[in-house]
């Protein structure tokens, strides 16, 4: 995509902020590096899963050459085991907006919407709560949560997103509010979308799926394995990190439990799965942007 990104490049201010969002494996972190090295900048994180520090490849977190080629910031910067929300990612940007132009890249849509919509103020949920709903998740699964979210709140949130369903859970156990009624009483935005200038990468369904195929394959190279083993010592899959798509497969995988086919197989599916839902995400909330297609 290399001529595509430095056609994006050459057509922005080089004054305002830039935002690029689009599923996973698309190119984002390439467009925005060109962007950073033509025409100044810091990029910056907007992924919830490459904050964490220990999953740099999987993740397909910039590398460190990368990170010399511009400077970057939230990558890398959470320990796996704390849990880290939108609005502990609003707080962490919130003073980079006064440093060098920012782009904000990555796929994770409610960062975004967050960023430039505005967030709920919603008092934080125990340790206790949450301990309790990742149990739950896993004896009873995502569903029996959701039957429990009250109406107006089940009918706005992503049914398919086990993290999403059980956020909404924590919060009305907390609060004896529904997610929905906190929303309703959002903020003012701390970037509005028309102050930015706001891409997504929109991906040809074929087109990525080869492109992620690829990206496994390129991150087997890198060492995802060995990279995994650094993290089985202290693997549990109720740590935030370990959301991360297909750490579970590598950590059955180092226990004997899937061959490297299957192991290949099952990433690859898994993250067409979640671009699938990253598409769904930024076609219904980000109909204001830029689009500009992937090939």
């Amino acid at each position: 995509m290399a001529d595509g990104t430095a056609a994006i490049a050459n057509h922005l201010d080089a004054e305002r902020p830039v935002l690029i969002a689009g599923p996973t494996a698309s190119g984002k972190s390439a467009l925005a590096l060109e962007i950073a090295q033509t025409a100044g900048g810091r990029v910056i994180n907007a992924d919830a899963l490459q904050v964490y520090d220990d999953w740099r490849i999987l993740t397909a977190r910039p590398t460190y050459k990368d990170e010399t080629r511009a400077p970057h910031a939230l990558y890398g910067h959470v320990p796996g085991d704390r849990p880290y929300s939108v609005g502990d990612w609003l707080r962490d940007l919130a003073p980079l907006l006064d440093g060098p132009r920012p782009i904000i890249v990555g796929g994770t849509g409610l960062y975004f919407t967050a960023l430039t919509e505005g967030l709920a103020d919603i008092p934080p949920t125990s340790a206790e709560t949450r301990q309790t709903a990742d149990a739950r998740i896993r004896t009873e699964g995502a569903e029996a949560l959701l039957a429990e979210l009250d109406p107006p709140t089940a009918a706005r949130i992503d049914r398919q997103n086990p993290m999403r369903i059980q956020r909404a859970w924590e919060v009305l156990t907390a609060t004896g509010r529904g997610l929905a009624a906190w929303q309703d009483e959002t903020g003012p935005p701390l970037l509005p979308l028309e102050d930015t200038q706001a891409i997504v990468l929109s991906a040809d369904r074929d087109w990525l799926a080869d492109r992620i195929v690829r990206r496994f394959d390129l991150m087997m190279q890198a060492g995802l394995l060995d990279e995994a083993r650094r993290n089985q010592p202290g693997w549990h899959p109720a740590l935030p990190s370990a959301k991360a798509i297909g750490a579970a497969e590598l950590m059955a995988h180092l226990a004997g439990e899937n061959d490297a086919e299957t192991l290949r197989e099952r990433i690859t599916v898994l993250s067409r799965q979640y671009a699938k839902r990253q598409r769904s995400w930024f076609r219904a909330r980000m109909r204001d942007w830029q689009w500009h297609a992937c090939h």
